[in-house]
C-alpha cells in the first residue's frame, strides 16, 4: 500500500505539471500535502520518531524544504553569481575560446566530460555543476550547438563520479557501515564510472529523442553580449577565478586525507574546504578580478549579482518544495515499510545492496537515505558471505543513483538549469541515471568475478 500511494502521487504530481501546466513549486507543496494527510489517516506519519497529526504536517514541509535549501541555497546561489558576475566581465567567453582552441568545436563534449571528471572526483554534483554550467552555456552560444549537446555529457560526468566515488557523501557513509577500505573503494570505483561514465556521456546526447530536444539557455544566467577579443580579461585570470573554489576544496579533501594535521589545521583546512566557503572566496576574488581591476564599476558587478539572484528565485523554490516531498515520503514511513519488506530476501548481497538502494531512490528521492538505508540492511551479510565490502560499497551507491525523477531535488536542478519541461527531464535524466545504475552494477559484478 504504501508503494501503491507514492505511485499515485508521482501521477497526481506530473498530471498537475504537464496537463494543467500548475506551477512546480505549488504542484509539489500539494501533493507533499495530499501524501501526509494520507499518512496521518493511516497512522504512519511521524516527527522524531513520534506519531504526527495534521497539525504537523506544516512543520515537516517546513522541515523538508528548509533542509533542501539549507544545503543547496548558498551553493546554488553564490555559484550563479560568480557564474554571472564573470560572464558580464566576458570570464566566461575567454575560457570557452581558450577551450575551443584546445579541442576545436567537433571536441567540446569530450572537453565538458573531462572537466566534469577531474572536477567531479572531489566535489559535490551541485557545486560542480553551477561552476560548469556558465561555461557550458557559453560554449553554446559559441558554437550554436543544441544546449543539450554540451550541457548533458557535464551532468552525467558529474553524476557519474558523485554516485560511485568518496569522498562524496553516499559512497563514504556507507563504506563506513561495510567496514570497507575508502582508498580501495576509491580505486574500484574509478575503474568502473571512467569507461560507464564516458560511455554513457557521449551516447546520450546522440539518442534520437534527446537530439529532438532544442530547450533554449535560461534568461539572467548569462551575460547577452558578444565581447571582442581586446575586452576580454586575460586567460590565466579567467581560469585562476574558475579554478578557485576547485583548488580549496579538492586540495582540503586531499591533504586532510594524505597528511597528519594538527587540529587547529584540520579546523582551517576544513573551513576553506567547505563548499559555501569555497565559493564565497571565490565570488569576492571575482567581484575584485572582473569589477575594479576589469574597469567595472562596483555598481555594475552589483547588478550581475541581483540579477542572478533573480534568475534562480524560481529554481531554487521548486528544488526545496522537491525536498518537502521528499521529507513527507520519509516521514510517511515509506522507508522502514521497504526495509521491513526486502529483509528476507535471499539473493547474491552485491545484487540485494543494490535493489534496495534503487526501490528505496524510487520511492523516496533521495540517494542519502538509499544509500544508507539499504546498507543498514545489508551490512551483515559481509561477513556472513564474504563479500568484498568495497564492492559492497558501489553497490549500493550505484543502486542510489537509479530513477532520478520527480521526487528528487536535484532532479529539479537539472530541469531548471537547461530550461526542460517535465516530460523532457523525465526521458533524459530518468534514463541515464538508470543506466549509469544498472551499468555500474554489470561493472561490479565483473570486478567481483577478477578479485574473488
Amino acid at each position: 500500500m504504501p508503494l501503491l500511494v507514492v505511485a499515485l502521487a508521482v501521477i497526481v504530481l506530473l498530471i498537475l505539471m504537464m496537463r494543467f501546466k500548475l506551477n512546480g513549486f505549488i504542484a509539489l507543496i500539494l501533493v507533499a500535502t495530499l501524501v501526509a494527510f494520507w499518512a496521518v489517516a493511516t497512522g504512519s506519519l511521524t516527527v522524531d520518531g513520534e506519531p504526527a497529526g495534521i497539525a504537523d504536517i506544516p512543520e515537516i514541509i517546513t522541515d523538508g524544504l528548509g533542509g533542501q535549501l539549507g544545503s543547496t541555497a548558498i551553493v546554488i546561489g553564490l555559484g550563479a553569481m560568480i557564474g554571472r558576475v564573470m560572464g558580464d566581465a566576458g570570464a566566461a567567453q575567454r575560457i570557452a575560446r581558450k577551450i575551443l582552441s584546445v579541442f576545436g568545436e567537433r571536441g567540446v563534449q569530450w572537453a565538458m566530460v573531462i572537466s566534469a571528471m577531474l572536477i567531479g572526483v572531489t566535489m559535490f554534483y551541485e557545486v560542480a555543476f553551477v561552476i560548469l554550467a556558465p561555461v557550458a552555456f557559453t560554449l553554446v552560444r559559441a558554437t550554436k550547438v543544441n544546449l543539450l549537446w554540451v550541457g548533458l555529457p557535464m551532468s552525467i560526468s558529474l553524476s557519474t563520479m558523485h554516485s560511485f566515488l568518496p569522498p562524496h557523501p553516499g559512497p563514504t557513509a556507507v563504506a563506513g557501515l561495510y567496514n570497507a577500505s575508502v582508498g580501495l573503494t576509491l580505486a574500484y570505483g574509478l575503474l568502473i564510472a571512467i569507461p560507464v561514465g564516458v560511455a554513457i556521456a557521449m551516447v546520450w546526447p546522440r539518442l534520437a529523442f534527446v537530439r529532438k530536444m532544442n530547450p533554449q539557455m535560461p534568461s539572467g544566467l548569462l551575460a547577452e553580449k558578444d565581447f571582442a577579443d581586446e575586452e576580454l580579461p586575460s586567460a590565466a585570470l579567467s581560469f585562476l577565478v574558475a579554478l578557485l573554489p576547485i583548488a580549496l576544496i579538492a586540495g582540503s579533501e586531499i591533504m586532510r586525507m594524505t597528511m597528519a594535521l594538527s587540529q587547529g589545521a584540520e579546523d582551517v583546512l576544513a573551513l576553506l574546504g567547505s563548499a559555501e566557503v569555497a565559493l564565497l572566496i571565490a565570488l569576492l576574488v571575482a567581484i575584485v578580478a572582473f569589477g575594479p581591476l576589469h574597469n567595472r564599476s562596483m555598481a555594475q558587478v552589483a547588478k550581475s549579482m541581483s540579477e542572478a539572484a533573480r534568475a534562480m528565485a524560481m529554481i531554487l523554490l521548486v528544488i526545496g518544495a522537491g525536498g518537502a516531498f521528499k521529507q513527507v515520503l520519509v516521514s510517511a514511513g515509506i522507508a522502514d515499510y521497504i526495509a521491513d519488506t526486502t529483509a528476507g530476501w535471499n539473493l547474491s548481497p552485491l545484487f540485494l545492496a543494490w535493489i534496495i538502494a534503487v526501490i528505496l531512490r524510487i520511492a523516496l528521492g533521495s540517494a542519502t537515505v538509499a544509500v544508507s538505508t539499504a546498507a543498514g540492511i545489508a551490512a551483515p551479510l559481509v561477513v556472513a558471505t564474504g563479500a568484498s565490502p568495497e564492492l559492497m560499497v558501489l553497490a549500493t551507491a550505484c543502486g542510489s543513483i537509479a530513477f532520478s525523477h520527480v521526487n528528487d531535488p536535484g532532479f529539479w536542478m537539472f530541469k531548471e538549469y537547461f530550461n526542460l519541461n517535465v516530460g523532457q527531464a523525465l526521458a533524459v535524466r530518468t534514463t541515464y541515471t538508470t543506466t549509469l545504475a544498472v551499468l555500474g552494477l554489470v561493472g561490479v559484478f565483473a570486478l567481483d568475478l577478477v578479485i574473488s
